[in-house]
Parts: structure tokens; sequence; C-alpha cells
């Protein structure tokens, strides 16, 4: 093969010089956000990348298909990183070349190449396939960007086999170590005569150049920037459970929350570069499922679109041309799409790179707050009760004890007391969560358990203040709880409701305080478990089924307690909806959304019960006040609530008790 020497060296450069340029302009912009450590603890970094990258764990995992086509697909693309990377070498430098390998590792490679050149063509044209004839809701399938992508690659597979098959044609040296490649030489070259095959070689040679350096400068500008960025993204994700928000400084000129894409940290930013917009978080994202505007994979775009749109300016210290939040077009985030988010974590537990959605909506919500106080008219009143009187009603302080009456509670001792039982606002103020505080205190005398409360003292604990964005309000209230429970002695709590054993664990740590926080679905499973709880042994017959809580399983892993209980008390294990575990359906009450107006699409815990009603159920099981709630007034609404119990794990072991 003759080609030009000097050409070759010139299209190369040039086009590698572009690729790098486009890369620095593109991901410079990345510095643009705050400083944030993300490179503590690199070996267990490079583990996850080795566990979730090139293992392909989340790509295949929550029983998507067309995950392993992706996976095919990956393991293709870097096999023949090594034939790209030496073709380009080779072609700059002669003298470079794998032939210089001893020959079995050189034919080896060679059949390797082969092979995964096939099997990523097999993979390109199901990809395109499944665009065209079986296109998911949740992703924008049939989009310009993809099919260049999908035909450049396609493309280069071709070109590949061209030159490969044209080579063999010519001179017949690798037909055995590249079988596919001898099959299309035997199929479209041999009829050609010997002496025209260097045009074919020559030709094919230059084609899969084009098109290998096309596709490499074509990709910074398009949506699949994220084969450049996902990796990178990997190394640097959480190494905890995202389930909770960084903290804010409260002096005099700081800014709140985010408004602009340099508020927000450098790992936020770099987390829009890296999404594959495969739309799994939209497709299990409660809001959008049941018609809200919001949808996790366009709040990732738009932060995208709104980096490339004003980060040049921003960082030349120019004005911003495109607003961040409330501009109505792309690039810029509806008020309504933040404020539909219930928190529940659903799309960070199935993106395949890790982008942590709920951080960066709760930021902008706290911009909106804080900074703006542009916040829907609901919140006003909720946020001055929690202001006054520490509780989303605005109910006197003295109402928190009222439930005591039912229940032989006394007050948490300093240096007596072992548990403080914080009963939360719902527990205390709330007439059905009532009955749940009261079956509790009746399992905790039951076992023998030393617990107080604080009653008319205790305090709300901040949840729904944090998530909705009011962060100044929750940060005096920690502190206030944080005096409280010093002056107490309080070291050990349990509650009833996952938000406030969340916030309470995970929130109050980030102000040094470390507590033993259980929650009630944990610590009664442990008594049963000890022998410390006598149940009656009659059986529940029924279908029983269980909603797994957002906070308490996706949020703290909290799956077996709940369930086993259950089992200890009916005889067997809960029946599960399609949606369960990890991958639970939202009751539509977390992020604050408990306090707020559904008047977009349909209801999400209204489509929870209709889920929930497909088992045909006796007796549906919950372990928070909220969930109860929700499910309560779905099952009202499709007028059901006289056939189907709502219990509270706590109330059906209470029932039981000897």
């Amino acid at each position: 093969m003759e080609l030009n020497q000097s050409l070759i060296i010139i299209v190369f450069v040039t086009a590698i010089a572009l690729f790098i340029w486009s890369c620095y302009r593109r991901f410079r912009l990345v510095l643009l956000g705050r400083p944030e450590n993300r490179f503590k603890d690199t070996g267990k970094r490079i583990r996850d990348v080795l566990y979730y990258a090139f293992g392909q764990r989340c790509t295949v995992s929550h029983g998507y298909f067309f995950g392993l086509n992706h996976l095919v697909l990956f393991w293709s693309f870097m096999i023949l990183l090594i034939a790209n990377t030496e073709f380009m070498l080779h072609g700059l430098f002669p003298y470079v070349s794998l032939s210089r390998l001893p020959p079995g590792v050189y034919h080896a490679l060679l059949f390797l190449f082969d092979v995964a050149s096939v099997l990523a063509l097999l993979a390109i044209c199901i990809a395109i396939i499944r665009r065209l004839a079986f296109p998911p809701s949740y992703i924008e399938a049939q989009s310009r960007d993809a099919f260049i992508i999908l035909g450049l690659i396609a493309f280069l597979m071709v070109a590949f086999f061209g030159l490969h098959a044209s080579e063999i044609a010519n001179s017949g040296e690798e037909a055995r170590y590249m079988p596919v490649s001898n099959f299309a030489a035997s199929v479209f070259f041999s009829h050609i005569p010997v002496d025209n095959l260097s045009g074919y070689i020559n030709a094919f040679w230059w084609i899969h150049a084009i098109v290998l350096l096309s596709f490499l400068n074509y990709l910074p500008y398009s949506k699949h920037m994220h084969i450049l960025a996902a990796i990178p993204n990997l190394f640097f994700r959480s190494l905890t459970k995202v389930n909770t928000q960084k903290r804010e400084d409260f002096k005099k000129g700081n800014t709140f929350g985010v408004g602009q894409i340099d508020q927000f940290t450098w790992k936020d930013l770099f987390d829009s570069y890296s999404c594959t917009e495969c739309g799994r978080c939209s497709d299990n994202c409660p809001a959008t499922n049941t018609g809200k505007l919001l949808n996790p994979r366009l709040v990732i775009h738009d932060i995208k679109v709104n980096v490339l749109k004003n980060g040049h300016l921003i960082d030349k210290k120019k004005e911003a041309i495109l607003p961040l939040i409330g501009g109505g077009r792309e690039g810029s985030i509806a008020d309504q799409v933040l404020w539909a988010c219930t928190t529940c974590g659903a799309c960070m537990e199935v993106c395949p790179v890790f982008i942590e959605h709920v951080p960066k909506i709760v930021d902008m919500r706290r911009n909106m707050v804080e900074m703006n106080a542009r916040v829907p008219d609901e919140l006003l009143a909720l946020f001055e009760n929690f202001e006054q009187r520490s509780n989303p009603w605005g109910i006197i302080p003295a109402e928190r004890i009222k439930w005591a009456a039912q229940a032989d509670v006394k007050p948490f001792e300093v240096g007596m007391t072992e548990y403080l039982f914080f009963t939360g606002c719902f527990g205390a103020f709330d007439a059905r969560s009532r009955k749940v505080t009261v079956a509790i205190s009746r399992i905790l005398n039951a076992a023998g358990i030393s617990w107080g409360i604080l009653g008319k003292d205790e305090l709300c604990c901040g949840d729904s203040l944090r998530r909705l964005g009011n962060e100044f309000v929750f940060d005096r209230m920690v502190r206030e709880n944080i005096k409280l429970f010093n002056e107490k002695g309080i070291k050990k709590i349990i509650t009833m409701c996952p938000h406030c054993y969340n916030t309470l664990k995970n929130d109050y740590r980030q102000y040094g305080m470390e507590l033993e926080v259980i929650h009630h679905t944990a610590l009664v499973n442990d008594l049963i478990k000890a022998g410390k709880l006598k149940l009656n042994s009659a059986k529940y017959s029924g279908n029983v089924i269980f909603h797994d809580s957002c906070y308490l399983g996706r949020y703290n892993e909290i799956y077996e307690a709940p369930r086993e209980v259950i089992a200890s008390v009916t005889g067997q294990r809960p029946s599960e909806m399609e949606h369960c575990f990890d991958r639970s359906f939202c009751c539509g009450a977390g992020g604050g959304r408990m306090w707020m107006e559904e008047s977009e699409g349909k209801r999400i815990n209204v489509a929870r019960v209709e889920e929930a009603m497909k088992k045909e159920p006796g007796m549906i099981c919950v372990c928070c006040p909220y969930c109860m709630t929700m499910f309560e007034d779905g099952l009202k609404g499709m007028k059901a609530d006289n056939r189907v119990l709502v219990l509270d794990i706590a109330e059906i072991v209470a029932n039981v008790l000897i």
C-alpha cells in the first residue's frame, strides 16, 4: 500500500489538533464550577470504574434488555480502540505496527478486531432498528444526532472490513485470522484483478481515516460527549449514598443556592457532560410518569445547554444571555419543573453514570426561595408555620403531647433514659399517624425498652424545609435541636418517619452530631428476632403487599427489615408490586410535595395505588406517615378504602402482641 505520507501527516495532525481544541473549549467550562473534593480514596474509585464502567454493571441491571446491546458495543469499542490507535500511529509513523508483536499475540489481536467489528456493526443495526421500530417513550429515539453517530460508527466498521478484505484479496496473509474479513474478501473482491486491488486498499484506508477523524471531532459537539466524560464521571462519583444536601454558609455577601451555572460545583457541571441521555431516569421518575413537566433527563440536558451557551460569557465576566431558571426554553428550567420533584431518588438509583439529579434540583430551589422569594403560594404559610411553631400546620407545641393520653409514656430523663422516641410532626399531630405512635409505644413497653419523649419541647427535624430549599430556617432548626439533644444527653433516637430518620441520621452529621438513629421497622424486627416480643400465633390469611418508602429504602437501603416483620406476623412474605425495593414508585409526598397541590397530570399517589390494586390486596403495609396518608387518600379516591386496609408495620405487630 502506497500512501502520500505528507498528506497523511497534514490530515491527522490537523484533525487531532482540532479535536484537542474542541475538548479544551468544552471541558474548561467545567472549571467555572465551585471547588469540590472528589479525589479521596483513589483505590476505591479505580475499583468502581472497573466494576461499573468496564463491567457495565449499571447498563445491564434493572431489567433493561437493550443494556446488553450497549455492553456489546462498549466492549467492541474498547477492543477497537487498540486497532484504531495503531491505525493512526501507523499512518503517521509506518514503522509503528502491531505486526512487530510476537506472531501468536498479533494473530490473536487480528481475530479480536475482526470479531469485535462485526459485533459492533450488529449492535449498531439493533440500535437503529430499536429507534425506528420500537422507540421507548423515555428517550428522544429518532434524533438526528443519534443517527449521525450510529451512521458514522456503522460506516467505520464497513470501512474496516473493506480495508482488510481488500488486503486479504491482495496478499491472503491475514485470511486465517480474520474470518469475517476473509468472507468479505471472497464475496466482494475475488473477481477483481490483483493489479487493481491497491486502489481499493488506498480508497478504504482513506475512508476509514476520514470517518474515524470525523467521528472523533463530532463527539465534543454531540450528545455522545458522554463517550469522553462518562468513565471519568464514574471515577468522581459519590462514594456514599447521595442522601443529603450540601450545607450553606450564611455569611453577609454570600449567594445561596444555584441561580447561574458557575454556582454549581465543577462535578455538577461535569455530570451534565456525562449524561448518556438513555432516559432511565425519566422512565423511573414518578413525576414524568404521571404527566408532570419534570423530566430529570431534560433537567440535566438543560444544564449542559446552559453551560455551553453562557460558559464562555461568564468566563469573561460578562452577563449570561440565558437564565438557568424560569426562561421557558431549552437550556432554561421552568419553576414548575423544579417544584414537581419528590426527591425520591429513583433517577439517581438507575443512572448508569451516577449523575446526582436531586441535589441540583434542591440547589435551584434554594436560589428561588432564599435569593428571590419565588415560591408557590401554599409554601408561604408553610414556611411561616415552621418558623413560628416548628410544625407544618402551625399548631401550638402543647398539642404534641396529646397522643400520650392513650399510652403509657414517660418523658426523656437526662442520664436515665436510653432512647428518645422522636415522634415527628405527623406522629404527634396527625390523627391517623397518632395511632401508629401509640402502637410503637406499646411495642417499646412490651419489649422493656428504656425510652422517653420530649413532648412539647420536641421540634421538627426540618426535612421538608431542607428539601424545599429553605436552608436558612432548616439551619436554625438543626442548631436548636442539637442544643436540646446535647442538653438532654441524647445519643440514641427511635423514629417512626423515614424522613425524620434520614434527616437526623445523615443531615445532622454535617453539623457534627453523631446520633444512633434507628427506624421503628428495624427495631421491631430486631426485637422479634431476639424474642423480646411475644406475638399471637394467629396468622393473617389475606394478600398483604408492602410499599417501600423512598427515604427508608433508596436513601438508606432498609428493605428486608419491614418484610421480615410482616412475615413474622402473617406467616408469609408480602406480595411485591411491579415497582419494589430500589425500583419502588414514590407515593408522591417527598421533597415537600406533601404540602403542595398537585394540579398537573395524574396524582402520583393514585398511580401508585392503582399499581397496588392490581395485586388485589387485603392489606397494604407501609412504614411512613406520608405514605400512609397518600395511600389512604388514593384508596378513597378509588372508593376502595372499605375493602383494603392500610396499616403501618407497627400497627400489625401491636395488634398481635400477647
